[in-house]
């Protein structure tokens, strides 16, 4: 499937969704139709059971600005999906695994579109900001509540208050970036990472990125209760079952998502 209407296009491709947001005469900035699409684009993903992993990314060399504000002035409405928040995913992203792919820059909600997904592919020339205090604004779409999880509290704060980028290879080494490519690549990069989630029992995928996600905010003395219904049922499974006879009989598994 394509959608090239209003600037944002959709494929899927071997259990993927890809969606590119293709608006470079106002570097991919979002409004709120593009918020719509994406967001549509992020229910498939979470409704199909062929669907699996989703990719996101910007056309023409760089990943997103953000917010359109030449589309904000006109018409005064701001780029916030219902159900999924602002940008399409920023407030409640899939439940699905989700990778961005950077090329160029990821600026203010460009950045938070970003931090929303849960793993990040950049090439080494890309660079990120939340360059909002510059402007009198918070990072609200996000970008201050994510930040401090993925980096050190203080290194989140310093970019959060100066609003300066930093490089794909410092956000490497604090842990925000997954992988490195060359400039041209990270699409590529982030598909082949796809792939390989896409390879994995879909009950699996899920149920550990929700284990990930929620037991953050768990008590240590409590994890192991909590996690247990979800591991369970994921246990109980036909695809736990169809992964134990596949590693016997040394052959590839052939998952069902039951």
């Amino acid at each position: 499937m394509t959608d090239g209407g209003q600037g944002i296009r959709v494929k899927h491709r071997d259990g993927t969704v890809i969606v590119t947001i293709d608006r470079p005469a106002v570097r991919n900035a979002v409004d709120l139709e593009s918020a719509r699409r994406i967001a549509a684009a992020l229910d498939e993903l979470d409704r199909r059971e062929d669907l699996l992993v989703g990719v996101i990314t910007g056309a023409g060399g760089g990943f997103s600005a953000g917010m359109d504000l030449k589309a904000l002035a006109a018409t005064g409405e701001r780029p916030v999906a219902p159900g999924r928040g602002p940008f399409g995913l920023c407030a409640r992203p899939p439940d699905k695994p989700l990778i961005a792919a950077v090329e160029g820059t990821a600026f203010g909600g460009g950045f938070e579109i970003a931090l929303a997904c849960d793993c990040v592919v950049a090439a080494r020339d890309s660079l990120f900001a939340l360059p909002e205090v510059k402007r009198g604004l918070v990072a609200a779409a996000g970008g201050v509540l994510r930040l401090p999880a993925r980096i050190p509290r203080n290194v989140a704060l310093e970019m959060a208050i100066t609003g300066e980028p930093i490089g794909a290879a410092r956000a490497y080494e604090l842990g925000l970036v997954n992988r490195l490519t060359a400039p041209g690549g990270a699409l590529d990069a982030a598909l082949e990472m796809a792939a390989q989630v896409a390879a994995n029992a879909p009950l699996a995928v899920r149920a550990t990125k929700s284990l990930v996600e929620s037991s953050a905010n768990w008590p240590p003395e409590q994890m192991f209760d909590h996690q247990q219904p979800l591991v369970q049922s994921v246990r109980e499974s036909a695809d736990a079952a169809e992964g134990t006879r596949a590693f016997v009989e040394k052959r590839p598994p052939r998952w069902t998502g039951k």
